[in-house]
C-alpha cells in the first residue's frame, strides 16, 4: 500500500509540474519551431555520450562485484545492466538497476550498496569542484540562488553522510548495537563491505574513476540535447548548472524526475545562460528522451534472458518481487 500510494503521489507530482511548465501556448509554439530547426546530428551524439555513461557504469559494477568474488561472464554482466537501466527507467518504484541473481546474493547486495556510495562520493567532489569555481556564477539571480542554497543544503547533508559511515565503520561501532537493534547485522555487513573495499583501494580507485566519467558523461548528454536545440551554451557554464539539475531531480518527488528536470532547468538556464524558457525546458525533455531510447535495448534483453540454473524465461512480475525485495534490504540499510 505504501508503495502505492508514494507511486500516486509521484504521478501526481508529475503531471502538475509538466502542466505548469507546458501549459503557455506561446512557448509551446517556441518549442516546435525549435524542434523544426533542431541539429539532431547532436542528437545523436547524446546517444554516443549516455552509451558511455552505461559503459563506465557497468564497468564500475563489475570491479566492485570482482572485490566481492563474484565473478560474470561479460554478457552476463551486460544483461543485467541493461535490463536494470530500462526497469528503472520505465517502471514507477524501479531501485536503480539493482537486478542481481539469486547466488551470492549478501555480496552482489554489498556491491549494490557501495555502487551508490562511490557513485554519491564522486559526485560530491565534481558538485564541490564546479561549485567552487562558478558560485558567483550560479547564485546571479534570486532564484538560482535559492536552488543552489537547496543544492548545498543536501550536498552538506551527503558529506555529513559520508563522514558518519567512515567513523562508524572505522571504529566499528556497529558492533556495539544492541543485538535486537533493527537492522544490525545488515549493517555489520556494510562496514565489513567498508574495510573491504579499503583494503582493495586499487580497485575502488578504479570504480571511482568510472563514477566521474559515468557524470561528466551524463552532463554531455544534457549538452548536446541543448546544441541540437541551438542553444549555445559554454561548456563550463553548462556543466556548472548540471549539478543542480541532476542532484534535485534525482530527489523522490517526481516520478523519474519528469517536470522537476525541465523546470529546474528553465530557471538555470534561462536565467544564467540567456537560453529561451521554452528551449531550456526542451532541453530537459529531449535529453530524457535520448536516456531513454538508450535504456531500451533493456527490454530487448529482458525478453531473452534466463538466471543462471533457470531453464525458462523470468517473467517481469517475478523479477519485479524479486527487485522489490532487494530494494526493501536496501532500504534497511540505509
Amino acid at each position: 500500500m505504501k508503495k502505492i500510494l508514494v507511486t500516486l503521489f509521484q504521478l501526481s507530482v508529475t503531471i502538475a509540474l509538466l502542466y505548469w511548465v507546458y501549459h503557455d501556448p506561446t512557448k509551446r509554439a517556441q518549442m516546435a519551431e525549435a524542434l523544426r530547426n533542431a541539429h539532431f546530428s547532436w542528437v545523436a551524439f547524446g546517444m554516443v555520450a549516455y552509451v558511455v555513461v552505461e559503459i563506465a557504469a557497468a564497468f564500475r559494477w563489475h570491479v566492485l562485484l570482482k572485490v566481492q568474488g563474484i565473478h560474470l561472464s561479460f554478457w552476463r554482466l551486460s544483461g543485467l545492466f541493461l535490463i536494470g537501466m530500462f526497469y528503472n527507467q520505465f517502471l514507477p518504484g524501479g531501485t536503480g538497476g539493482d537486478i542481481i541473481t539469486p547466488d551470492k546474493k549478501a555480496g552482489a547486495l554489498l556491491a549494490v550498496v557501495f555502487d551508490r556510495f562511490i557513485g554519491l562520493v564522486a559526485l560530491v567532489m565534481i558538485t564541490g569542484t564546479l561549485i567552487s569555481l562558478r558560485f558567483d556564477f550560479l547564485s546571479q539571480t534570486p532564484e538560482t540562488r535559492r536552488l543552489l542554497w537547496l543544492l548545498l543544503v543536501l550536498l552538506g547533508g551527503s558529506i555529513l553522510a559520508l563522514l558518519s559511515t567512515f567513523v562508524i565503520t572505522g571504529f566499528k561501532l556497529f558492533h556495539s548495537l544492541p543485538k535486537r537493534f533493527p537492522g544490525r547485522e545488515k549493517l555489520i555487513e556494510i562496514s565489513a563491505a567498508y574495510h573491504l573495499y579499503a583494503r582493495h583501494w586499487r580497485a575502488t580507485l578504479v570504480a571511482f574513476g568510472s563514477s566521474v566519467v559515468a557524470h561528466l558523461a551524463t552532463f554531455a548528454t544534457f549538452l548536446c540535447a541543448a546544441y541540437a536545440l541551438g542553444a549555445g551554451v559554454p561548456l563550463v557554464n553548462f556543466f556548472a548548472v548540471m549539478p543542480v539539475e541532476r542532484t534535485i531531480s534525482a530527489l523522490p518527488i517526481s516520478f523519474a524526475g519528469i517536470g522537476l528536470r525541465e523546470k529546474i532547468l528553465q530557471i538555470m538556464l534561462h536565467g544564467l545562460c540567456g537560453v529561451p524558457e521554452a528551449k531550456a525546458i526542451l532541453i530537459g525533455s529531449l535529453s530524457f528522451l535520448i536516456i531513454l531510447i538508450c535504456c531500451i535495448p533493456g527490454a530487448i534483453v529482458y525478453f531473452f534472458y534466463k538466471p543462471s540454473g533457470v531453464i525458462a524465461h523470468v517473467k517481469m512480475r517475478e523479477m519485479q518481487t524479486e527487485v522489490a525485495t532487494l530494494g526493501h534490504e536496501i532500504s534497511e540499510t540505509e
